[in-house]
């Protein structure tokens, strides 16, 4: 499964390079292909150095602003001109969302993806792995949304939220098999 990862760029700390090395592992491990935004830097490393070791293929998708940054031990690197267009090449090239700590580039990502799906556009699992609780005030005000009208499709079929990595890759694996 090709299995797309919006995640951060910046270094951080263990409380979330952790849990993006024990995913990045169970991906390797399970024979997926990790699709990410291409680059070497925070997060986005941590997750390509680890599906790397664990004997996974790595597909990245840069963009040219951020050329300098780009994974250069990728099997696949495409580079796009725009913000934008690299959104838009991630999820085509997606057969599976997941979303891990990051700021507001992933936040962006993420709203898109379910702005898409709401809207009939897409029909692939999306999960966010909420490290750390990290995704917390997120997922309470989109369960705030659902319970009042907001979201014309109930939060559980547009994302799914899990405490660690094995619960995300297999809500993933189940997602994928059930459409």
């Amino acid at each position: 499964m090709d299995i797309t990862v919006f995640c951060s760029a910046a270094d951080l700390d263990d409380r979330y390079t952790a849990p993006a090395r024990k995913f990045a592992a169970l991906l390797g491990e399970r024979g997926h292909t990790l699709v990410w935004g291409g680059s070497h830097a925070g997060l986005m490393g941590v997750l390509a150095d680890g599906v790397k070791a664990a004997g996974g293929r790595l597909v990245g998708i840069s963009v040219e602003l951020l050329a300098h940054k780009a994974y250069q031990g990728a099997d696949e690197l495409v580079t796009t001109r725009d913000l934008a267009e690299r959104k838009a090449a991630l999820l085509a090239r997606a057969d599976a969302v997941v979303v891990l700590a990051g700021g507001l580039g992933t936040l962006d990502e993420l709203t898109e993806v379910l702005e898409l799906k709401k809207h009939g556009l897409h029909a692939k699992p999306v999960v966010v792995l909420d490290s750390e609780g990290f995704y917390d005030g997120l997922r309470s005000q989109l369960q705030r949304m659902d319970a009042e009208g907001f979201l014309p499709l109930p939060l559980d079929e547009l994302a799914l939220f899990a405490e660690d990595p094995a619960t995300a890759l297999a809500d993933l694996e189940a997602a994928a098999t059930a459409g």
